[in-house]
């Protein structure tokens, strides 16, 4: 912190040598932390609450909040995504209707927003999806994916000793039961935490009776901007950019021909909400012509696990071979792991083919990956044709490439194969490369 605020002195020192100081608005704020568990990437309140310090002199006060005072705070919420229509609003200029974001300060500033958003997606080599909103006191999550840790192996996180630390103890059994929340699963797929009584967010009231009207107002909240917004992330990320191709996702996002979106939404939230009788219609929406809408309704099986998988056992072979890679996926995944020795045997060598770089895009190979991975020793018979597959493959971008080579060591160490590539070096050794 304080060479933080070395840092800034040092800018607000050129102002004041250049003489602009009574004329520049300056924001001062901070990232939203390090790769330790709970704090980057993650879209709780220990994840996303960052500190933001604006100054306004007195020659622009006039554009400041009505609440601004020099040395004051104040309890606006406000996001990243403010920031932009902020700054259009400081140089007069109106935001546009699309941008999600709202000016807290200028000419068109906006009345104080009751919600904030958090969100979170991939994770470099690793798979999620969450979606969050905060009043500033109460916070609630949707985990879409509750099948998946939260502590998934992402290696830039498990660089951090705390996380090694952390699991190491876990693994041990030497953890109280609020500290083994973040490796546990499935997790709940509704979270709601009160910030007054429950800072370090583990008491889930969810379920408490007393707290259903602030869950149902959280809970519509999180739909309404979704819908708002027709958020994207609800698309496995390769068709994100498969149908967005020769144009931008948000313009992809907002055709519902190329992206049905209530559908989507529909079946993704039936399939993460856990319930069994949601089964039914999932095994209907398997039959769906949007891939997408399959994609959830295999997950959905998934999460159920082995009664789902043998209720649904004809639907997910159908989907073996699925035309859409995001499909065929889940579906060998849930045979794979819920399934007869037969079916291990079929979804298998489907798997390890699909996680082929050589093959498939960046995206179904970090897919199929992530599923073989989550099948532990069942995936022990495919070890000498996972050992051959490509560490390299076409990628829309270079921040790809490194992920695909993390997941096939990760999986071979945990396949019992103690040789190293050529050129790596053991996490938390001297000298390594820091991971992006």
């Amino acid at each position: 912190v304080s060479e933080a605020d070395a840092i800034a002195g040092k800018h607000l020192k050129q102002l004041a040598d250049a003489g602009l100081t009574e004329d520049t608005i300056v924001f001062y704020y901070a990232d939203h932390g390090s790769g330790m568990p709970r704090s980057k990437r993650w879209p709780c309140n220990s994840g996303l609450q960052v500190p933001v310090v604006v100054y306004f002199p007195a020659k622009w006060k006039h554009l400041a909040p009505p609440e601004y005072k020099p040395g004051g705070a104040s309890d606006r919420l406000i996001s990243f995504v403010d920031f932009a229509p902020t700054l259009l609003s400081l140089a007069g200029v109106q935001p546009p209707a699309w941008m999600q974001g709202h000016a807290f300060a200028g000419k068109f500033i906006t009345p104080p927003q009751p919600f904030i958003y958090g969100f979170r997606g991939r994770m470099d080599e690793r798979i999620d999806c969450v979606r969050s909103v905060t009043d500033g006191r109460y916070v609630y999550l949707r985990n879409f994916m509750p099948h998946l840790s939260q502590g998934q192996h992402v290696d830039y996180q498990f660089q951090t000793p705390t996380t090694r630390v952390w699991n190491d103890l876990f693994k041990a059994g030497k953890t109280t039961p609020a500290q083994s929340l973040f490796w546990e699963v499935p997790k709940a797929p509704e979270e709601l935490y009160d910030l007054t009584t429950d800072p370090d967010e583990v008491k889930n009231l969810a379920s408490s009776p007393q707290y259903q009207a602030i869950l149902t107002k959280m809970r519509e909240a999180q739909r309404n901007l979704a819908t708002n917004i027709r958020d994207v992330g609800l698309l496995p990320e390769g068709e994100i950019h498969s149908r967005s191709t020769g144009s931008a996702p948000y313009t992809m996002g907002h055709d519902d021909a190329k992206y049905p979106f209530a559908r989507v939404f529909a079946t993704a939230s039936l399939a993460s909400s856990l319930k069994a009788d949601a089964l039914p219609q999932l095994r209907q929406s398997l039959t769906d012509s949007d891939s997408a809408v399959r994609y959830w309704a295999a997950l959905g099986v998934l999460m159920r696990g082995k009664d789902a998988v043998t209720a649904a056992h004809a639907d997910l072979q159908k989907a073996l071979t699925d035309a859409a890679p995001s499909v065929r996926v889940p579906a060998a995944q849930a045979l794979a792991q819920h399934g007869s020795p037969a079916d291990l045997d079929q979804a298998l060598p489907l798997l390890v083919d699909l996680a082929d770089w050589g093959k498939h895009d960046v995206f179904t190979s970090i897919a199929a990956l992530n599923a073989l991975g989550a099948l532990a020793q069942k995936a022990k018979p495919a070890l000498a044709a996972i050992k051959a597959l490509p560490e390299k493959g076409a990628s829309p971008d270079g921040r790809f490439n490194s992920y695909v080579p993390r997941l096939l060591a990760d999986l071979r160490t945990s396949l019992g194969d103690t040789i190293k590539p050529a050129g790596k070096k053991a996490p938390g050794k001297k000298g390594k490369k820091k991971a992006e």
